[in-house]
């Protein structure tokens, strides 16, 4: 059968004819496509009904959160500035997978897309965007597009996107979940983009990115404010309320009590002189001339008693531990106070173990779907190895892979093959050793011959000094153990040149010639 998202293209394109004209008869056309094709298997319901909406939208609030959150409040910004500039640092390329493990990286023509994804755009360009969708609504989508240079880049504003849903249905007939089947994209809005210009997409033609998944949704992300916007609504009040305390002089408030003989008109001429000589910051502190019995009272509090400092810190710790961003390293005052150089390094590197690295892993298994893999055993991966702030961890790297030679040369000296001592090391399997059969001086038994350097036993003809064919002894490969007393040869007691020379291996003697110094 035909993919939906094609079928829907050539229904539109009929000539003459366009039955699809609303996001109804979208889901009314997923619907039919679904039932004939079910009833051709066999086991279709007698009417399929969708039960919720066919498509996901996401939330209206991408501007308002662009507009309210991202530009209009500094803690906001500071915290998306730093998850952008950082997701933007690495680069991509294909990676190897040997039996299943991560290998070696390298290139291939097809990443020049993500190295140049638009005229004039970058890696870096492509990711701060993507990485700004998904701080704002949750979910990035790119596609591709023919441009003036060829294939091109094409960033799709995540809150004109729709999901396109199909039910999935038991052999009996029940729902029991939605399938994706594509993506529709509704430019200047889904509510005034005209039916006739809303672009269809497949799965295979759109990178979908959502790192967060939404829990009420099945295939949308949401935004990480989403969690936090109580925070920030409190952040904001307490920024109203020092404004509000330095419009009204910098001081705290007062009441002002009048005599009851005062008349109202005498009373609010007196409030609107006091209003005009002394609020604003620019009659902060001036003296307070009172007459006719009036009594002034402080109802309010200083700044410093309320301890804005304090709750506002909380308020930005909290934020910053939703977003995966460390308060020291966005420079919040928090942070900074119970930190120090150090404390940053580690920062650092949690930062980027965890919150980047789950980030640059998932952008780049949805980017696949763009630039796919040269064949099954390779995938589309992530290099960091240029990015600042992981260079301690590239230090720490270097440590591992040093132990890690360490080890391989361990495993080769115990007789194990190359091959299987770095693949074991690799993957921390000792049981992918195999061993050579050879092992070392020490694990052979004492007494015991080590094999002829010339790989052959000539029953000791060619061994002796003293032999007919006056050829020089054989050199054995290894040393055998040191025979006791008893074991000496009967021809005579060894002096201490005798022993010194059978210890060293080397046997010119020639009572230990023909027995390779064993008697």
């Amino acid at each position: 059968m035909p993919g939906v998202i094609e079928q829907w293209r050539d229904t539109r394109a009929a000539a003459g004819t366009r039955d699809i004209v609303t996001i109804d008869d979208y889901a009314a056309a997923v619907s039919n496509l679904y039932t004939d094709a079910a009833a051709s298997w066999g086991f279709a319901p007698s009417q399929t009904q969708w039960r919720h909406e066919p498509a996901e939208r996401v939330t209206n609030s991408f501007e308002g959160y662009a507009m309210q959150l991202a530009e209009g409040d500094g803690a906001v910004s500071a915290i998306i500035g730093v998850r952008v500039l950082a997701f933007s640092l690495v680069r991509f390329a294909h990676q190897r997978l040997r039996n299943g493990r991560p290998a070696g990286l390298f290139g291939t023509p097809n990443l020049s897309l993500l190295e140049r994804p638009y005229p004039g755009g970058t890696t870096q360009d492509l990711l701060m965007r993507m990485m700004q969708d998904v701080d704002l609504a949750g979910n990035a989508y790119v596609t591709t597009a023919i441009g003036l240079d060829g294939i091109e880049m094409v960033r799709l504003r995540p809150d004109w996107v729709q999901i396109m849903l199909m039910p999935i249905v038991t052999p009996g007939g029940e729902i029991i979940g939605y399938r994706r089947v594509g993506y529709t994209y509704h430019e200047g809005g889904i509510e005034l983009c005209p039916p006739e210009q809303v672009a269809l997409f497949s799965l295979r033609e759109v990178a979908h990115w959502a790192p967060d998944p939404d829990p009420s949704a099945r295939y949308r992300g949401q935004s990480w404010l989403t969690a936090v916007i109580r925070e920030i609504i409190n952040d904001k009040m307490m920024e109203k309320h020092k404004t509000r305390f330095f419009e009204n002089a910098a001081t705290p408030a007062i009441s002002v009590a009048l005599s009851d003989q005062v008349t109202p008109t005498q009373f609010a001429e007196f409030k609107a002189k006091m209003e005009l000589e002394h609020r604003g910051v620019e009659n902060a502190y001036k003296t307070l001339f009172l007459g006719g019995g009036a009594d002034v009272k402080v109802i309010g509090a200083q700044l410093a008693q309320i301890d804005f400092s304090s709750i506002q810190g909380r308020t930005e710790t909290r934020m910053c531990a939703r977003a995966g961003v460390p308060p020291i390293i966005v420079g919040f005052s928090e942070g900074l106070n119970s930190s120090t150089y150090s404390n940053y390094g580690l920062a650092m590197r949690r930062f980027g173990d965890l919150t980047m690295a789950s980030l640059w892993a998932n952008a780049a298994g949805s980017l696949a779907t763009l630039v796919p893999p040269p064949g099954s055993d390779a995938r589309l991966w992530y290099d960091a190895r240029d990015v600042a702030f992981l260079r301690d961890d590239a230090k720490a790297r270097a440590e591992v892979a040093a132990v890690k030679a360490s080890t391989i040369s361990s495993y080769i000296t115990s007789g194990f093959t190359p091959e299987s001592a770095v693949a074991a090391a690799d993957a921390e399997d000792p049981t992918l050793l195999v061993h050579t059969g050879l092992v070392s001086v020490q694990l052979q038994p004492p007494g015991q011959a080590a094999p002829n350097a010339a790989g052959a036993d000539d029953g000791g003809a060619s061994s002796g000094t003293n032999g007919t064919n006056g050829a020089k002894p054989a050199t054995p490969t290894t040393k055998s153990a040191p025979p006791t007393d008893a074991e000496l040869p009967e021809t005579g007691q060894l002096d201490a040149v005798d022993r010194q020379l059978h210890v060293s291996g080397a046997h010119p003697h020639p009572r230990l010639a023909h027995t390779n110094g064993r008697g």
